[in-house]
Parts: C-alpha cells; structure tokens; sequence
C-alpha cells in the first residue's frame, strides 16, 4: 500500500483537468477504510462536482492484466480497492494538450480524476487487484470513443510489466497510433431559437456554436427533447421563446406561451441538471407590474398579464437547475420587425404617429444582450439572475421616437406623446408596465459596463437606415 497521507489533498497534474487525489486510508490490524468520494470535502478542494452516476468495479486476477487506453465521453474518478495498478493518462482531446501523457503507480490511499476525453489505461502489479470508477454518464451500447496504442513510441510509457508479457486483450493490441487518432472534439455550445432576432445575434457572438430553430428542435416537444444528443454540449442558450404579448391573452396564444414561456424552460432546466449543462435563459421586465421606478434581480415578482405571468413561471424553473444564468431585459431591438424599425418607416414616409409617453425603460440591442451572455460566460460569473439592458438616461416610448425621427432627419416635434390609455383606446391590449428601467449594478459588478442606448440607437439606425 503507498504510504499514507493524514489529510486529503487534490493535486493538479501535466494534462488539464486531470487530478490526483490524495486519500487518507485509516488501517488497523483488522485492514483499512478510506472515504472512496466524499463530495462536500473534495469538491472543496477543487475536485469537479461531476455527478456520478455509475459505479463499476474491474477485478484483475493476474499481475499484468492491462488495459487499453481508452478516451471515455465522461468523466471518472478511479481508485484501487485491493492490490495496486500503474496507471497512464493520455490526452486525447482536441488542443494543445493533445498527445500530453502522466503515469504513476496507484494503491488504495490514491485517486485520479479522468476528465472526459483523457484516455486511461490500468496495469495490474499484483494478482486479484481491483479498482472502482465512478462514472456520470450511463454505459450504453454502441458507444465509441477514441483509443491509442499502449506501445506507441511517442507515447514512451514505461509499462512495470513489459507488453510484451502482458496480459492484453486483442482488440487493445491494434489500437491505433497517437498520429492516426481522431482527437475527442470539445462539447459545444447549443443555442435555440436561433431564427430569432436575439438568436441571430448569439450566433455571431458564439462562432462555433450549433445554431438551431424550432424546425430541428422543437423545445416544447418532450420527445424531442428526450431524444437530443446533449452529451455533445456544456452550454445551452436558449432564445426560444413566445413574444406576442398581446396575442398571449387569447385562448390559443395563451396555451402557447405557456407551452414556450414556461414548460420548456422547466424541461430544459431538468435536462440541464440530469447533463450537468450551464442553462442561459432570457427573461423580460414583464414580470413585474411596473409599480418601482428601478428594477432589482430581487424584486418579487409580480406579473401584469398572461405573457408576464409565463416568463415569470420560466424564471422560477429556470432557476431550480445549479448551474444557470437567467438574464432579464427589457425592450428588446435587433434584426427583423421592432420599435426602432416601425419609427424609421414611419419617419421615412412622412407619418406622424402617436406614441406612449408614460411608459418609461431601456432599450435592450441585441448584440448588447449576446456581449453579456459572452461575457458572463467568459469570465465564469457567479450563476444567477442579471438584469441586463443598455444602459444612459431611461427614455419614454415616446422620447425614442423622437430620437429616431431626428436621426431619420424629421423632427421630434412630429411625435405627438399620448397616455397607454389614450393610444390603448379601443384595442384588444395587455396590460404593461409603466416602469420598466432594469437595476444594472449586479452586471456592472462582474466586469461589465453596458453601452448608452443612444449610442446604439444612433450605430443601428446608420446601419438600417429604413
């Protein structure tokens, strides 16, 4: 047995993300007891909380049994239970750390942490040893991954029993040589909704990312959610949602943007937990009634109409999985139909129209909205909810279109500002709230410093002119 150490340690090693564990092993003349995981003390010490969900044990009846290095979609966390291995790691994921090799000897009072896509090999170095791995993804059949050649002479690893006296299965024995591996690509990141205005712009803030639409992945089918391969990701973003406001207050849109706004963010918050994803999810200042001049992340919320009771059922699920960031906006413009496009058109064909002006917010670019979500991802922010907006002097609806008109080259002077009750008059509308200026302080803590509105407007309006 390795000498024992009288406190738990975690070491880092040569591959990244590759741990070794230190484990006190307790021994008496009856034999030995270890704690094999213990989560809270070694998630401490900085070992993932990677969520097992197996538990295999591998018995080894003669010296020399070795296994195939082999690069599993999962992570593990391996420790002899009797007799001891020579373990060899083997980096086999796309990267500069390609090809990057550790080995050393293993007995019960050490463990390694194998993170998905490192390839692992066990070498028996007495008869009737034995080693367990718990693993956070269920074995099924058919499932391939990338292995290489025990004896590869770039790899030089010194086996205590030679191969050549090994105990080696034939498959192991024609894996083939680090240069004629298919490196294990990295889990990407899913974002849906993408044929949406925000959608669009996440996917040119995520190069790389695997944009999809309702047509390849409804997200309010549970069969269809079932059945998605989200072992492949490590984020999901999702766009997806009901934006008919007003259309939410009738019975089909009602059912809708339940089914949108609410159930499937709860599915993909189960789905984020049971696959251990980071969950990026989009809400509005609908959810609450406007009443506060200021919006906090910790307002309760208080939900005006149908559309701002749904997105208030979604933060509330959303929130359930660990990890999760819930960003809430407001008065959101991007590419496609919005306010700012409305105005341009008018503006240009010599309308003019009537505009709120007791209903007072930020207008939220999309392109602003995808440099948060980046960031907060980037940097490893705290999980949470954010508000998000861009940021200056809160502006009434009416005061926007005055600003888009004088940028159109019209007057202001040519919106005329009304009340939500004058221009609501004989319209089938819900109810909004009249304060919608979000608190940006908890996003502005995290390194991020949001763009004045009129800056944006002004870069947006040059860029689409109507």
């Amino acid at each position: 047995m390795t000498e024992p150490v009288a406190t738990l340690r975690v070491e880092e090693t040569a591959i990244p993300g590759l741990l070794v564990v230190q484990l006190p092993v307790h021994a008496d003349s009856r034999g030995w007891f270890k704690e094999n995981w213990q989560r809270e003390k070694m998630t401490a010490l900085g070992l993932p909380d990677f969520g097992p969900v197996q538990n295999n044990i591998s018995f080894n009846a003669r010296r020399g049994a070795t296994r195939g290095i082999h690069a599993e979609p999962w992570d593990k966390l391996v420790s002899v239970a009797t007799g001891r291995v020579f373990g060899a790691w083997v980096d086999l994921r796309a990267g500069d750390s390609l090809g990057t090799v550790v080995h050393l000897e293993v007995g019960p009072g050490t463990a390694v942490f194998v993170p998905r896509g490192v390839g692992n090999s066990y070498q028996a170095l007495e008869d009737a040893t034995a080693y367990s791995y718990l693993v956070n993804e269920h074995w099924r059949p058919g499932t391939t991954y990338p292995a290489v050649a025990l004896d590869d002479p770039a790899l030089a690893i010194p086996w205590p029993v030679p191969l050549a006296e090994a105990d080696v299965s034939e498959k192991d024995r024609h894996n083939p040589t680090l240069d004629a591996v298919e490196p294990m690509a990295g889990r990407r990141t899913l974002v849906l909704g993408g044929h949406g205005q925000l959608g669009q712009a996440l996917a040119e803030a995520f190069p790389g990312s695997h944009v999809v639409g309702r047509d390849e992945l409804d997200v309010t089918d549970p069969e269809a959610l079932a059945a998605w391969p989200w072992g492949e990701y490590d984020v999901v973003i999702n766009a997806a949602a009901w934006t008919g406001v007003d259309d939410a207050e009738t019975p089909d849109g009602r059912a809708g943007a339940w089914a949108a706004n609410a159930q499937a963010p709860a599915a993909l918050a189960r789905v984020a937990t049971e696959h251990r994803l980071t969950l990026v999810h989009y809400s509005s200042d609908y959810v609450f009634d406007g009443t506060r001049e200021v919006h906090t992340e910790d307002e309760p919320l208080s939900p005006l109409g149908v559309y701002g009771q749904t997105k208030a059922a979604g933060d509330v699920a959303v929130a359930t999985t660990p990890r999760h960031y819930l960003l809430r906006t407001s008065w959101v413009v991007g590419a496609g139909g919005n306010f700012v496009r409305t105005m341009q058109s008018l503006a240009a064909r010599g309308v003019s129209p009537s505009v709120v002006d007791d209903q007072i917010g930020r207008l939220t670019f999309t392109d602003e909205l995808a440099r948060a979500t980046r960031h907060l991802l980037d940097v490893g922010a705290a999980y949470g909810t954010y508000h998000v907006s861009n940021a200056g002097d809160p502006l009434s609806w009416a005061g926007l279109a005055r600003a888009v008109f004088a940028l159109s080259g019209r007057s202001g002077d040519d919106v005329t500002p009304v009340s939500t009750e004058e221009y609501a008059a004989g319209k089938a509308m819900a109810p909004r709230p009249r304060h919608s200026v979000l608190d940006l302080t908890r996003i502005r803590a995290t390194g991020f410093e949001p763009e004045d509105q009129l800056v944006a407007l002004r870069r947006y309006c040059a860029e689409s002119p109507g």
